[in-house]
């Protein structure tokens, strides 16, 4: 409340100050046409009537005030144009900078959330591991999850550190030949091994070849099945598919969540940016997963879009 308060008074001085400023430009024409007409009238009592001069004159002063009104009126709207289009600039700049430093402190909300909830499963269970004689069996469930956060870590710190060197160009890409459906088959056994409890479905073409990265499409394959996984029910089925059509190659991951209102659809790739409020949404995630997706799949010319599943949930594509 305090941000947004804030964010408010700053618009409205910056408003006032604007209206202030043209208002001077304003006041400024008409005291400029002001002192035109009392210059026109003084020397048109100069003049007199039986002057021979008196009607070369007049029209000499009647022009000086035509051409001195319409340099006025030309100053003038060149001044008002300019500071309209930098208004309007700085406004959108400082608009601009003020969404990304919210954006930017969600995302330090959220990593802090995603560091601390691994950790602290890690170590409780690390723990329970050494104050307790388990069984076999409930050793490995508590080592399975242990495995599993620590899965989450690393995919975190992947996404950090690949946004970060993506953007600052300090990521070499390796363009090589890969099978992009064994790719996605080991993702896929990946997941069901960690997520033995949910529902998967797939629906792979064999030997769906293309030239890429073979970390950034895995990283693509993987924020797209596990965006899936968070914002899908427990017992919702997760559908992959990969399908060769003509010279394109068709990823797509289907989900039953509860679906994306069409005005945020392309928000959700924007970077650090996620649907709600960071204290009261209950998925996780950082806002990066999206947003690294949509720039791997530019970075290997292709598209990435959301449409909506039916009934419910969302379909991501990507179309190589």
């Amino acid at each position: 409340m305090f941000k947004k308060k804030r964010l408010v008074i700053a618009t409205t001085v910056y408003w006032f100050l604007l209206a202030y400023i043209i208002a001077g430009l304003v006041w400024w024409f008409i005291e400029l046409q002001t002192q035109n007409r009392q210059m026109v009238s003084y020397q048109l009592q100069e003049l007199k009537m039986d002057d021979p001069r008196y009607e070369t004159q007049f029209n000499r002063i009647a022009a000086e005030q035509q051409r001195k009104t319409a340099q006025y009126v030309g100053e003038g709207s060149t001044f008002l144009l300019l500071i309209l289009i930098g208004a309007l600039f700085v406004y959108r700049e400082v608009r601009r900078q003020i969404r990304l430093q919210l954006q930017q402190q969600n995302f330090m909300m959220a990593v802090t959330h995603e560091l601390k909830t691994p950790i602290a499963v890690t170590k409780l269970n690390l723990e329970t591991l050494q104050r307790h004689r388990l069984d076999e069996q409930k050793q490995q469930k508590i080592i399975q999850t242990a495995l599993r956060e620590t899965d989450r870590l690393d995919n975190l710190a992947n996404n950090i550190l690949v946004a970060s060197q993506l953007e600052g160009g300090g990521y070499t890409q390796s363009k090589e030949q890969l099978d992009l459906s064994d790719l996605v088959l080991r993702i896929l056994q990946d997941l069901s091994r960690r997520y033995p409890d949910r529902k998967w479905e797939e629906d792979i073409d064999p030997e769906c070849l293309l030239s890429g990265d073979p970390l950034l499409l895995q990283m693509l394959v993987s924020n797209l099945a596990e965006n899936a996984l968070k914002y899908s029910p427990r017992e919702g089925i997760i559908h992959l598919s990969l399908k060769k059509r003509d010279r394109h190659i068709i990823l797509a991951v289907k989900d039953e969540g509860p679906g994306i209102p069409d005005e945020e659809k392309k928000k959700i790739f924007n970077k650090f940016y996620r649907m709600g409020q960071e204290k009261t949404r209950n998925a996780k995630g950082t806002g990066l997963g999206l947003y690294l997706c949509r720039k791997i799949a530019r970075d290997h010319k292709a598209t990435i879009k959301v449409s909506d599943n039916s009934p419910v949930g969302s379909i991501f594509t990507v179309v190589f």
